[in-house]
């Protein structure tokens, strides 16, 4: 926690669902939620939610930015990953 309330960006990936609270975080950070996690909720048809690491309730009032989970860093992965792809095709083809 005495690390990341210093932190300007943090990019949270530690794979435990709502870990980071607003205790970890300084006024204004900007938050990349690369986790996702699924937690149990019987008001969903599926009986879950998708969570990410950070408790999304508790920092929104105190960090300046964050990524929404789902459909956060999903959509960019993706983008790059088809990027990466298409650019391995074309070196291939010379």
């Amino acid at each position: 926690k005495e690390i990341t309330k210093n932190a300007d960006i943090l990019v949270c990936a530690c794979g435990r669902q709502e870990m980071v609270d607003d205790t970890w975080i300084k006024e204004g950070c900007v938050i990349v939620d690369v986790g996702i996690n699924a937690i149990d909720d019987p008001s969903k048809k599926s009986g879950y939610r998708l969570v990410g690491d950070v408790n999304y309730s508790s920092v929104i009032e105190k960090v300046s930015a964050i990524t929404p989970v789902p459909g956060g860093v999903g959509p960019m992965t993706i983008a790059m990953l088809l990027q990466n792809t298409m650019l391995s095709y074309q070196r291939n083809q010379l």
